[in-house]
């Protein structure tokens, strides 16, 4: 068994409350649940406007199966209108 864990930072500019902020997030949250069998959650800077931290975690008997869909979740965080990804990291457990 192999656990995949990608770890992004973003940067969401055009939010003006914490209330931007979770419509942004919420919405690339849903959209990744509903392409990809995967658990996605906000981890970090849940309080500042502007930025945020998701962890996104795969489990699976193929380490080339995890990383597949982690680099296609990968894909959908690079090509976002109202984000821009900052940072990302992958980790293998």
């Amino acid at each position: 068994m192999v656990v995949g864990v990608l770890t992004v930072a973003l940067s969401i500019p055009q939010a003006n409350s914490l209330k931007d902020k979770r419509r942004v997030i919420k919405s690339v949250k849903d959209r990744i649940r509903s392409k990809f069998n995967v658990s996605i959650a906000e981890i970090g800077d849940q309080d500042i406007w502007r930025t945020a931290l998701l962890g996104v975690a795969v489990i699976s008997e193929d380490t080339a199966y995890a990383n597949g869909v982690l680099s296609h979740v990968q894909d959908i965080f690079d090509n976002l209108r109202d984000a821009i990804l900052t940072k990302t990291e992958l980790e293998w457990r």
